[in-house]
This record gives structure tokens, C-alpha cells and sequence, in this order.
């Protein structure tokens, strides 16, 4: 027999939030803001990326130009 461990009422010194159960429709809405952000992200990387290819682009037509 494995004894039971009790929760603590208060939440300890370390001044951790106490836990609070999500919902499943909760825990989608935060996935798909999370994935927004992370595309956003992505989106903007892209757009340096290409500004980035663009000058390289200019560069070779001028040295072989």
C-alpha cells in the first residue's frame, strides 16, 4: 500500500499560483494562440529571409553584369 499524499490548503513559500483546471475548450483556444504567434513569427523571418535573398540576388547581377 503506497500512502496518500495530502494537498497542501495554502500554496507554498515559493509563491507558486495554485492550479486551476482547464477546460478542453480552454486548452485549444491556447494552443491556437500559440500557434498564431509562433506563424507571426514565422512570417517575419520569412520577410528578412527574402529581403536578405533579394540583396544577394542584386549583388550576383552586378558581378556578373
Amino acid at each position: 500500500m503506497t500512502p496518500q499524499k495530502t494537498a497542501p490548503a495554502q500554496p507554498e513559500a515559493t509563491g507558486r499560483k495554485s492550479w486551476v483546471k482547464k477546460t478542453p475548450v480552454e486548452i485549444v483556444l491556447e494552443q491556437i494562440g500559440k500557434q498564431e504567434e509562433k506563424v507571426a513569427e514565422m512570417r517575419e523571418e520569412l520577410a528578412h529571409e527574402e529581403r536578405e535573398l533579394g540583396k544577394l540576388q542584386q549583388a550576383r547581377k552586378v558581378l556578373e553584369g
